[in-house]
């Protein structure tokens, strides 16, 4: 129970983070059509779990508790594509470069048709119902 309250609170202060961030970053660039927000958002949690798991691999610096609290809680709040990265550079360090490739592959493209599959879904349920849940 510790762990998920752990991993819980962590998640709070990343998804916080996400909104604040992002939506900064889309005010500053709100003529951009681009959704530079999440890209930042991707981007530098990306770098933030590199460096993270890199001191807590190398230096043995993070406890159980704070890898918990920081790798999974704040950066898997902040964006879970930074935690794709580092179990594809994982398989890549691991030179399974096929399971690497096919994590890649397997995650966008059944992640942008899982959305694209929900959008048709929402249609449907709103044809059949005549309102909108509701």
């Amino acid at each position: 129970m510790a762990n998920i309250l752990i991993v819980g609170f962590g998640g709070f202060i990343g998804s916080v983070a996400r909104y604040l961030i992002s939506g900064c970053v889309n005010q500053i660039f709100n003529t951009c059509s681009f959704p530079i927000g999440t890209s930042v958002v991707n981007v530098s949690g990306c770098l933030m779990i590199g460096i993270l798991s890199g001191i807590a691999d190398t230096r043995q610096l993070l406890n159980p508790e704070v890898r918990l609290f920081l790798l999974i809680g704040v950066l898997g709040g902040f964006t879970t594509f930074s935690t794709f990265g580092y179990e594809t550079v994982t398989l890549l360090r691991e030179s399974q470069f096929w399971a690497a490739t096919g994590n890649v592959s397997l995650q966008v493209i059944l992640g942008l048709a899982g959305v694209w599959l929900g959008l048709m879904a929402s249609r449907v349920i709103y044809t059949a119902s005549g309102t909108f849940f509701g």
